[in-house]
């Protein structure tokens, strides 16, 4: 035994243990009425033994009906024994020395787990733990944010406390649990805001697509494991049914099998459903993904044309005071060079040049206004034509796949429907279970 335990006298869990814990934790006059006729322990739903020193979990098996079990308090080191508490609802395994996760697969029911104050340094081995809302796992020894991760595969977990774990030291630690755990309403005893929400989402991001995408393949890949199993299954019946002895027999594994060709056929469209949904939340994603690279193409250009639209004005006005200054030169004789006829055209006066000035300015600017026109016209052709084709493409391969599944199981029904024992020469077996 540890020096941990050189001062207290560890506690198994007998008989007599149970016996008083559960006179205890009952209204006198039924404990006094226990004592006389014993207690039947199937009948007891909640169970307390709490600082009682017991160092191992036994002796549980009979509380097949348990739903509230607490063991705090207690120098526990693993988690066993609970196999057979397949209702238990609620349990308590707080502030002992327990390392691992474990033991826990049978507890399919479980909805409030509390590991608190224990000596655990890694989250998992929890994965049947599908119904879990509340888990409390504070004060252990979890160093890395990575082992958050693991609780994203509970869909209905809504508080959690990891407050006590050096994990919680990184000044990135709630920002990171929030963002993968989208659908949590309380952290470490407070409310998430919808402000930390926002933020988390923001700056995570980029990390947590790329993981909702895996876990959607994932998904698909299971149910396509299913859907996989459920074929196998109905083929071997299929056997069965050729090699059945009698007519009874072939036609009660007949209309056993027309139900696994439905219940593979719901797998079948659940599986397409599931898949067209994941699709259509990554079309959406794709959707705002290439709005937002066509808004910045658009802001970008905007901006040039901006650039574009000053360079013409200021060409337009140094144009014009240049062409002015021109003018008077030349009424005045004083121009260095000869000019050519075109221009000379164009100095007889004042109106006369700064109308042409004008004029090529406005022509610019308008060709300016169309270039922009024209890309931005494209830029919206191309942003609807490559979304519109993404959802356009989805839609057809929806159709094609929920027509090859109507088509496979229609094919099922009719070998079913078709199929005849081999000894009767392809006629079918009678009623009677004889041949014709």
């Amino acid at each position: 035994m540890s020096e941990l335990y050189n001062n207290i006298e560890p506690n198994v869990i007998d008989d007599e243990m149970l016996q008083k814990a559960i006179e205890e934790q009952r209204p006198e006059h039924i404990g006094k009425l226990a004592k006389r006729t014993g207690i039947n322990f199937k009948d007891v739903t909640e169970l307390e033994l709490s600082f009682r020193n017991i160092l191992q979990i036994d002796n549980l098996w009979q509380f097949e009906n348990l739903t509230k079990l607490q063991l705090n308090n207690n120098i526990i080191e693993k988690i066993e024994a609970l196999e057979s508490l397949v209702h238990l609802v609620w349990l308590d395994l707080s502030f002992n020395n327990i390392e691992v996760i474990e033991g826990l697969d049978t507890l399919i029911k479980l909805q409030d787990l509390t590991l608190f104050s224990n000596r655990i340094s890694k989250i998992g081995h929890m994965d049947t733990l599908q119904e879990l809302q509340i888990f409390s796992i504070g004060k252990n020894n979890l160093t890395t944010l990575k082992d958050v991760i693991y609780l994203r595969r509970f869909k209905k977990l809504r508080t959690l406390n990891l407050r006590g774990n050096p994990l919680c030291d990184d000044e990135q630690y709630m920002l990171f649990v929030v963002a993968h755990l989208p659908d949590l309403v309380y952290l470490d005893y407070k409310r998430v805001s919808d402000t930390t929400r926002e933020v988390a989402v923001l700056k995570y991001q980029d990390l947590i697509e790329p993981l909702e995408r895996e876990e959607a393949q994932a998904l698909a890949q299971l149910e396509e494991e299913l859907a996989k199993q459920k074929e196998l299954e109905y083929h071997k019946r299929l056997y069965e049914i050729r090699n059945a002895s009698s007519y009874d027999i072939a036609e009660s594994k007949r209309a056993e099998y027309k139900e696994d060709i439905l219940q593979l056929s719901d797998a079948l469209m659940t599986l397409e459903m599931l898949t067209a949904d994941q699709l259509e939340e990554l079309i959406e994603d794709f959707k705002g993904n290439i709005a937002v690279i066509a808004s910045t193409f658009i802001e970008n250009v905007k901006g040039m044309i901006t650039q574009c639209r000053d360079l013409e004005n200021r060409h337009h006005e140094e144009l014009l005071e240049i062409s002015i200054t021109t003018l008077e030169k030349s009424v005045k004789n004083e121009l260095d060079e000869d000019l050519p006829a075109d221009v000379q055209m164009l100095l007889v006066d004042k109106n006369t040049i700064v109308n042409a000035v004008n004029t090529s300015h406005g022509i610019h600017l308008l060709k300016i206004d169309k270039r922009e026109s024209d890309i931005l016209s494209n830029t919206y052709r191309w942003q609807t034509s490559v979304t519109e084709k993404a959802v356009q493409n989805e839609i057809n391969r929806n159709r094609e796949r929920v027509g090859e599944i109507i088509q496979y199981i229609d094919n099922l029904q009719e070998e079913l429907d078709n199929l005849r024992d081999p000894g009767d020469d392809g006629v079918g077996l009678t009623q009677a279970g004889q041949l014709p």
